[in-house]
């Protein structure tokens, strides 16, 4: 059982680059672990510490002027391996949310599988969030789940983002493949019993 994802209104991180591939979100070297703990410490590690390990003041992570549940990114995010550590530490990280124009497609499962919402924004909308908090990182975000709506609580701008029913299911309860057959198990009996 996760956290339900139902009306997150937040201020965001900006990541406004393209391609950001899984191995510059999680590095390879962390991947030995099979729990998710820990993951988000090292997200984005290589952006985030220089090779003596010191934090880069330039990086948006390392900076406290950008906090909250929702992670803007550029372009094709998760693009790259399949690995599903790199939505271990975005969740780890404390985001609930992240939005993009694209998303690579095995990653965006990965992360509605981790608990995270991933949500589809035109590239307008989008450059008009990164604008917006550029010059005001008190904006905020709101997400509507069940409604299938992000707002720019700045303008006022509203879309309509897609997502799978299924997977919008599990994550407005909580649940995770597992949990959803457990939470059906008395459909599931009946319908072994009726053949």
């Amino acid at each position: 059982m996760k956290d339900k994802v139902t009306v997150i209104t937040s201020t965001c991180v900006p990541l406004p680059l393209e391609n950001v591939d899984t191995d510059q979100i999680i590095p390879a070297r962390f991947l030995k672990a099979t729990t998710k703990e820990g993951f988000g410490d090292n997200l984005f590690r290589d952006w985030r510490y220089d090779k003596n390990d010191k934090p880069n003041p330039d990086f948006v992570l390392n900076q406290d002027t950008y906090k909250g549940e929702i992670l803007v990114g550029g372009k094709n995010f998760g693009s790259g391996s399949s690995r599903e550590h790199a939505a271990w530490a975005i969740g780890g990280y404390g985001f609930r949310v992240i939005v993009s124009s694209f998303f690579a497609d095995i990653f965006k499962n990965n992360s509605m599988n981790n608990g995270l919402l991933p949500v589809v924004v035109s590239p307008e909308f989008l450059s008009e969030v990164f604008d917006n908090v550029k010059a005001d990182p008190a904006v905020t975000l709101t997400v509507d789940l069940p409604n299938q709506t992000i707002t720019n609580n700045k303008t006022k701008r509203v879309e309509h983002f897609e997502i799978n029913a299924y997977k919008k299911d599990c994550l407005v309860n909580g649940l995770d493949d597992i949990d959803y057959l457990l939470s059906n198990r008395q459909k599931i009996e009946a319908y072994e019993k009726a053949l």
